[in-house]
């Protein structure tokens, strides 16, 4: 079969501006909506300012990609390896091309799966993430968040344990796409919009098994990151024991399946039940224990014994008190004053001059009352006077040696 490459050669053409034509163009691309192509990656380019460009191709097809700065980290651009390119068909005015404006590149085919997750891992192994101390999972959360797809069965799976465990429990779900293009983005977006309520205190994220694409945006570095940075733990349950994705290696806790965290994470209401009734029943046999103890005491107690006891103690307490109280009466203060000043009484009649006099001594001094020391200071002719114990005696200088 062919296409007939004028299928209207007989009618008259359209007359259009180049600008018009442009834009029908471009109206007509947009009409494809949002598409997801596979191809391999041929000569990325990195650009000033994050924009990235690269070449899709295909066996017989090639289209250029533009990667936006701010779609950057959702798109991985290794030459050579094949990939996913989601995004939407644009028209360039200017150049008069057309090109893939993608929202995300990601790797198809297990090995590019697991060579990329490795690089991520090596990355958040670098920062030291992969080995931060987890966070305990608290026994009575306030609510549980919950990220899941709108995969019925997984839910259905968690509220079946919370129907078998604490029907009623506050659990809140967010459904948003956990595979496939955006992906990676819902579930970040979720994770953070539930870290951000302070009622929720665990948060799980929940998904059935899958192949390593399918479960590529659990390994996701933004994902990665944002568990890490929680402040609220996180409990990781995606697929099955053999599905192991990224995220598995950075949640606070890792399970199989939904279920097993559902139990992990929900309280069970009989056992609490059963837990207070013991802790009551501890509490009264407790009360009872030492209530008898203190009967059991106060029965060997000896009154009489007792009350003599006591009565010598308050005695000798009432002595040592009275001691003290005789001890600051002013009339014991007056005596101890008393004798204190007749000591200093009899110290200052030591040390007058008065009683050193009356042993024989005399004072001799000048003129001008100046004591004499030594004979240097008279001379011979010079009036001095006597002070004796008693009385006072007038002398002339007659003769001075030394």
């Amino acid at each position: 079969m062919t296409t007939e490459l004028f299928p209207d050669a007989d009618r008259a053409p359209r007359q259009l501006s180049l600008v018009r034509l442009s834009g029908e163009i471009a109206r007509s691309l947009a009409q494809l909506g949002r598409v997801t192509v596979e191809g391999e990656v041929h000569d990325p380019r990195a650009r000033p300012g994050g924009l990235v460009f690269f070449t899709l191709r295909d066996r017989a097809a090639q289209l250029a990609v533009a990667c936006p700065a701010t779609r950057a980290r959702y798109c991985r651009t290794v030459a050579g390896e094949r990939v996913a390119v989601t995004g939407s068909v644009q028209f360039n005015n200017q150049r008069g091309s057309v090109q893939l404006v993608a929202e995300e590149v990601v790797p198809v085919g297990e090995g590019a799966v697991a060579a990329a997750t490795a690089e991520t891992r090596s990355r958040l192994l670098a920062e030291g993430l992969l080995d931060r101390p987890r966070r305990a999972l608290p026994r009575l959360p306030a609510t549980i968040g919950v990220v899941c797809g709108a995969d019925a069965a997984v839910r259905a799976d968690i509220e079946s344990v919370v129907d078998a465990r604490f029907p009623g429990y506050p659990v809140e779900f967010v459904e948003v796409t956990v595979s496939g293009p955006g992906a990676a983005e819902a579930i970040t977006g979720a994770l953070g919009a539930l870290d951000a309520r302070d009622d929720v205190e665990v948060i799980v994220l929940a998904r059935g098994g899958g192949n390593a694409a399918e479960l590529l945006p659990f390994s996701d570095e933004s994902l990665c990151r944002a568990v890490a940075a929680s402040r609220t733990p996180v409990v990781s349950s995606i697929g099955h024991e053999r599905d192991r994705p990224l995220c598995d290696e950075l949640a606070d806790l890792r399970f199989p399946t939904p279920s097993l965290a559902a139990q992990a994470v929900v309280p069970s209401r009989s056992e609490l039940e059963s837990e207070l009734a013991r802790l009551r029943a501890e509490g009264r046999a407790a009360v009872i224990a030492a209530h008898e103890r203190a009967t059991h005491r106060l029965a060997r107690v000896d009154l009489r014994q007792a009350l003599t006891a006591g009565a010598g103690r308050a005695e000798a307490r009432l002595d040592v008190a009275l001691a003290r109280l005789r001890a600051t009466h002013p009339r014991v203060r007056l005596a101890g004053a008393s004798d204190r000043l007749a000591a200093l009484r009899r110290e200052l009649d030591a040390l007058s001059p008065v009683r050193v006099l009356e042993r024989g001594y005399a004072v001799v001094r000048t003129a001008d009352g100046t004591v004499v020391r030594r004979a240097s200071q008279v001379s011979t002719g010079d009036a001095l006077t006597v002070g004796l114990a008693h009385g006072r005696l007038g002398t002339r200088v007659e003769e001075v040696d030394g």
